[in-house]
């Protein structure tokens, strides 16, 4: 990088920083002798140090004032080096509904060696799939609201494939006095 582009770049944050050293000139020039006398007349102090336009050259104030530009200039870097939560190019919620070519892989291709999940979605249930990545864990819980048809839509289906061992918990309540 050149010197003119440097220039360019750290020019706005070397200017923040030499104004920036009027604040510890306010708080040298704010009346008192302790830290809470001084911070009850910071007002005064920044009124003095404020009247002339021309940046405080006292070294502490100068040093203080370019620490606090760079200050500046490190957050302003580390934001704009943290891109690794954003996907640049793409908007927020650019997730989309799976179709068929999605589910594909993990379908077998012989009906009955799979667990029916949806009457369009299935899940094979061999251990070993030609491409590894597409295993899948076999178990399967399903949750519902009475009548919401986990009985009748999914585990009787299922039951009739007889493809494999199953421990069924199908509790229901029924009202025995009458």
């Amino acid at each position: 990088m050149n010197v003119k582009k440097r220039l360019i770049l750290y020019l706005p944050y070397l200017v923040i920083g030499l104004y920036a050293g009027k604040l510890p000139q306010a708080w040298r020039m704010a009346a008192g002798a302790n830290a809470s006398e001084k911070l009850l007349n910071i007002m005064g102090g920044m009124e003095q140090a404020f009247a002339s336009p021309l940046p405080s050259f006292y070294l502490p104030d100068l040093l203080i004032g370019l620490m606090l530009g760079a200050a500046l200039r490190l957050a302003v870097y580390l934001k704009g080096k943290n891109t690794k939560k954003y996907r640049h190019n793409q908007e927020h919620g650019s997730a989309r509904w799976g179709n068929q070519t999605d589910i594909a892989p993990y379908i077998d291709p012989v009906f009955e060696n799979n667990v029916i999940l949806t009457q369009t979605e299935r899940l094979t249930m061999n251990n070993r799939p030609k491409d590894p990545k597409t295993a899948r864990n076999k178990n399967v819980l399903i949750i519902g609201g009475s009548g919401s048809g986990k009985t009748r839509f999914w585990l009787k289906p299922n039951l009739m494939q007889c493809h494999s061992s199953y421990v069924v918990t199908d509790p229901k309540v029924y009202n025995t006095d009458g």
